[in-house]
């Protein structure tokens, strides 16, 4: 098996040196190499053996394969024979030289393909995942302008800054550390950290993480923490130990392979041995010994577990949802709850202006947003972009603005025809107001909107409040009927882990049919919430987009990421890619995943019915060699077979139930 990775420092800086300087290639990977060259080599062997080419060539092309795909887990395996353990890597290797040894050097030849190609992939999954925790700390700068104790701007390596220091961040900057805002004011985007779809307005005394983005206006921040200690720091480090603490479920082969090891060693033994002590022959006693090796070599026994798995994996590919491991197909088949992340997973990740409060008797619903659309068409922020779009859908014209200016953290002004337009944050809405009739009701609105999870913001018209707009994220139109599919399959209730706030948490959840909610979590609040879950019994899947929601993901049984707009630490970290986006995908895959293990429980019998006739045969009887590899190889067809039936689109189908229609007709997307 392959180690979990140790990440080796190699710059000084604690932030930057987990940053590769490039991804790890396929064949950078020597167990991906050596794999491919088995692979190469049995086929050629195989090539000439059917076409009746000399034997010396293809004996010699087999006996090459073994080389290449075996001598890493004989190695392996004779190392663990140090440590008093003996793994089925190593019966694998011993069953191929056996099987050579009485002539049938083609399942030997097999049996060491089958290894070498599973080693490869998890060697491959292992350095990706390495790379991609490397990579996260890419977010952070490595350097930063702090202001000296004589006010003049020096900078710095980020490994420098101390708690107390003083950085000066400008517009479109990256935050270098944790630290509290003392001068400026600006929205920050800080979706790698909480996961909040929209930007903060941040203004004095406000808190703001390493690796957020700064937005229109100059910051000054205070150093809070050290770049080694800063959050995003933390969940590399969570995502690395969740990595390499996570129990892994192991395929039932691997579960009893000690005892099948040893008992099949130790009877191979003895059958060799125990004849020669009553005279029997020593070739006589050589081929009843090696038989058994071919028979009770499990070769169906490795097929009954695979290819249903990966078989399930193939299917749920085909349609959209991307397993990375047989390991991870069984895992999914045991989900006992779904925890969800809320925004891009739940939600689109995108605003929506979804409500008009007109205040103004003067002025309609339609002027109110034309207006405001207008002022904010040269904006870039995410609210402006909602409230232009939404002009748009309702095919408002925009008329010509002249005197644009945008207010960081707090709006923007501007002149549209001869009246001067605002479109401010509620707390941008000064005591000048307060003369106003209309006052009243907008903060009441105000107020309103945001106890029940919306964000509010305020037009003005001659310093007038003239409306207020409620912009939210857009809810996957499918969220909810996933929700009320996974409830009905696992028979508990998901879960929300969002780091949004309460209220907006709160109303999504009710509008899923969600009940248990936990907000304004952090990545590592995620993280603990997932092992409370655990805690209980219970077998997590958690589904998730964002940088913050890679620990949860590492520390779930399954972690299933949404790859139409997920971080690549995300993409790597989970077991499972949503390609498409379709939450209805989810529960599923689950559900192909149970088909999988039931069919892994019945290939398992199968192979063990062959396995145990035909070893009583050999030690009770005379086993003809001809006779003992048919009926081996037969139950390994057996099992393969029956195993690939879940390739079928109909397993799909029978997987989804009458589930599909139901979401379909229940949640109409009628956005376009």
């Amino acid at each position: 098996m392959v180690a979990a990775p140790t990440l080796a420092p190699t710059r000084p800086n604690p932030v930057s040196d987990l940053v590769p300087v490039r991804r790890t290639r396929l064949f950078a990977l020597p167990e991906v190499r050596w794999a491919v060259l088995a692979v190469a080599l049995f086929l050629a062997g195989l090539a000439v053996q059917l076409t009746d080419g000399p034997r010396w060539m293809w004996w010699a092309l087999y006996l090459a394969c073994y080389a290449a795909g075996g001598w890493e887990p004989g190695l392996a395996g004779l190392r663990a024979l140090r440590e008093k353990t003996l793994d089925v890597d190593l019966l694998m290797v011993v069953a191929a030289i056996g099987a050579a040894a009485i002539g049938q050097i083609t399942d030997g030849a097999l049996l060491i393909v089958i290894f070498a190609t599973s080693g490869a992939l998890e060697a491959l999954a292992t350095a990706r995942t390495e790379d991609s925790v490397r990579g996260l700390l890419d977010l952070a700068p490595e350097t930063a302008n702090r202001v000296s104790s004589d006010g003049t701007e020096e900078t710095v390596n980020v490994a420098e800054l101390r708690v107390g220091d003083v950085v000066v961040v400008r517009p479109g900057e990256r935050i270098a550390a944790d630290a509290t805002l003392i001068s400026g004011g600006s929205e920050v985007d800080q979706a790698t950290i909480t996961g909040e779809p929209l930007p903060v307005d941040k203004t004095v005394g406000d808190e703001v993480f390493a690796g957020t983005l700064n937005g229109t206006g100059a910051l000054r921040i205070r150093v809070e923490r050290r770049a080694e200690d800063s959050v995003v720091a933390r969940i590399a480090a969570l995502v690395e130990q969740a990595a390499q603490t996570k129990a892994r479920t192991q395929l039932f082969i691997e579960k009893v392979e000690q005892r099948y090891s040893i008992g099949m060693v130790v009877v191979t033994v003895a059958v060799f041995a125990i004849p020669l002590l009553f005279g029997e022959a020593m070739r006589s006693a050589l081929l009843r010994a090696m038989t058994f090796m071919i028979v009770a070599s499990p070769c169906a026994l490795v097929l009954a577990t695979m290819p249903p798995l990966l078989a399930a994996i193939a299917n749920a590919g085909r349609h959209g949802v991307l397993v990375k491991s047989a390991v991870v197909m069984e895992k999914l088949g045991t989900t006992g709850r779904i925890a969800f992340d809320k925004t891009g997973t739940l939600t689109r990740g995108a605003a929506e202006l979804i409500e008009i409060h007109c205040l103004d008797p003067r002025f309609s619903d339609a002027e109110v947003l034309r207006l405001a659309a207008a002022a904010e068409q040269p904006s870039e922020h995410p609210l402006a972009t909602a409230v232009v779009r939404a002009a748009q859908h309702r095919s408002l014209g925009l008329p010509e603005i002249t005197d644009f200016t945008a207010h960081p953290g707090r709006g923007v002004t501007a002149r549209v025809g001869d009246r001067i337009i605002s479109v401010r944050s509620p707390a941008a809405v000064g005591p000048e107001f307060d003369s106003s009739p209309e006052t009243a009701t907008m903060r009441s609105t105000v107020d309103s909107l945001q106890t029940s999870g919306y964000t509010a913001v305020v037009v003005t018209c001659e310093q007038l409040p003239i409306g207020v707009l409620a912009i939210t994220d857009q809810l996957r139109p499918e969220a909810a009927a996933a929700v009320r599919a996974a409830t009905e399959l696992t028979g508990t209730a998901p879960v929300l882990l969002t780091g949004d706030n309460r209220a907006t948490a709160d109303r999504l959840a009710a509008e899923v049919g969600i009940t248990d909610v936990r907000a304004e979590l952090l990545p590592d609040d995620k993280m603990t919430a997932v092992r409370q879950l655990q805690a209980d019994g219970q077998k997590v899947t958690v589904i998730g987009d964002g940088i913050n929601d890679a620990p949860a993901l590492a520390a779930a049984e399954v972690g299933v990421a949404m790859g139409g707009a997920g971080a690549d630490l995300t993409l790597q970290t989970a077991d499972a890619v949503v390609v498409r986006d379709d939450l209805t995908t989810i529960p599923t895959v689950i559900a192909l995943a149970r088909q999988a293990r039931r069919i892994v429980m019945a290939n398992l019998a199968i192979a063990a019915t062959f396995i145990g006739v035909l070893v009583v045969w050999d030690l009770a009887g005379t086993l003809p060699l001809p006779l003992g590899v048919a009926g081996h190889e037969g139950s390994t067809v057996i099992v393969g077979l029956n195993g690939l039936r879940l390739l079928r689109r109909a397993a799909w189908e029978r997987a989804a139930g009458n589930r599909r229609p139901r979401i379909i007709r229940d949640q109409p997307d009628d956005r376009g």
